[in-house]
């Protein structure tokens, strides 16, 4: 069971502990519903990369759960409880419903195709976005209760309480990847590959070639392209664009007004592409952003998740956007935006970038610098606010404002 990780908060990190702890407990605490294994987040999750020390910390939950408490010692605590046995049932039902009405559609599969799916994800997302911004929904340190003492797990130097990833990495291990090509026998990887890409186009079994080429040295990516090449690639439905209209707040109202007027002036809607580079699946963000630009009257581009930099910057020429915003929660936000942004000159595109993520101080001031028009965190939540941000960045870099 991994918990989630969608409730830790930028500010007031230290909360985030009682809330694993809490997360934990829903998965522990009933015998007969107790997970077999348990991924825990770690506290500082929204600031940045965890360090092995944050993921000690969180292992000493479970293990604190395990070895200090008598949980372990009985049956289910809850057996006989009236309040469980009826928030069960109505979760049952409700389940049932779900399940009936994903095989009226055919199956999963099928509504993963027509985004039922996805668009169920996105939805319930917003809904709780909406709830938090309107204050409706608590989030202690976040919302509410925001006056605070420093926290002095994130004093001091701004880089001690996250992992910090050596700008080198990469760089050392294109090295080592050349490098074990170089030792390879080609002729044994082309035939490999020649032969996979002959059984793949037979309909053949494509484990006995798969494993050859792994004996022969073929890599991950090597083997990938040779699917790639006969099959395409997949790219499942967003669940963007069925998300629900978002009720017309006085705020939404004159952020839609605002970029109206600004489409005016332009001479076509306002356009924005969304974009994910890098490995990372962390999507509600982007989404969420994406749906609240269209809920705000602008046109958006957003293809889901790991598209490189290439392709971000070819699709914001050819759809001829006025905005790109990229999500990065992979903690490589560095090395992916100053790529965005060197390819986008090389284009000849004079386009602004916005970035969002989960992006340390230091790193967004040097973002800044090399030209990010802006930069935004967990802690920037109104994301309302964030449309009108980008009216302005838009207006301005039009010379309109």
């Amino acid at each position: 069971m991994q918990v989630n990780s969608l409730g830790l908060t930028e500010a007031q990190p230290e909360n985030n502990v009682i809330r694993i702890v809490l997360e934990s407990l829903g998965v522990t605490l009933s015998k007969k519903a107790r997970c077999r294994a348990l991924q825990l987040p770690a506290w500082n999750e929204a600031l940045g990369l965890p360090r092995p020390w944050d993921q000690q910390w969180s292992l000493r939950i479970q293990q604190i759960l395990a070895c200090e408490t008598d949980l372990l010692d009985h049956e289910d605590i809850f057996d006989g409880s009236v309040v469980i046995e009826a928030r069960t049932a109505e979760l049952v039902e409700a389940s049932r419903e779900e399940l009936q009405r994903v095989l009226d559609m055919g199956g999963a599969v099928a509504a993963v195709d027509n985004a039922y799916m996805k668009q169920r994800l996105v939805e319930s997302h917003t809904a709780r976005v909406r709830e938090i911004e309107s204050g409706e929904r608590i989030v202690v340190g976040l919302n509410a209760y925001t006056e605070a003492e420093p926290s002095l797990l994130t004093t001091g130097d701004a880089g001690a309480s996250i992992l910090v990833v050596d700008d080198d990495a990469e760089r050392e291990q294109i090295e080592r990847l050349q490098a074990f090509r170089r030792q390879r026998n080609q002729k044994e990887v082309e035939a490999a590959l020649a032969n996979l890409g002959d059984v793949l186009a037979n309909g053949g079994n494509v484990m006995p070639p798969s494993i050859r080429a792994a004996h022969a040295g073929v890599t991950t990516g090597e083997w990938a392209d040779a699917l790639r090449a006969l099959f395409g690639e997949y790219r499942a439905p967003t669940g963007v664009s069925g998300g629900q209209p978002r009720a017309a707040s006085a705020e939404t109202l004159e952020v839609r007004e605002r970029t109206r007027k600004l489409g005016e002036k332009l001479g076509r809607p306002l356009k924005i592409l969304v974009g994910k580079p890098g490995l990372d699946g962390h999507s509600n963000g982007a989404e969420q952003i994406a749906v609240r630009a269209r809920d705000v009257g602008m046109e958006v581009v957003y293809d889901g998740i790991r598209l490189t930099p290439e392709e971000i910057v070819q699709s914001a020429r050819d759809e001829g956007v006025h905005l790109i915003g990229l999500s990065i929660l992979s903690g490589s936000h560095g090395v992916l935006v100053m790529d965005v942004l060197r390819r986008l000159q090389e284009a000849g595109l004079d386009l602004p970038v916005v970035v969002g993520g989960i992006i340390p101080d230091a790193d967004a001031r040097a973002l800044t610098e090399a030209g990010v028009r802006r930069v935004y965190t967990p802690k920037d939540f109104d994301l309302t606010r964030i449309m009108g941000e980008m009216v302005d960045v838009v207006a301005e870099s039009h010379g309109l404002h």
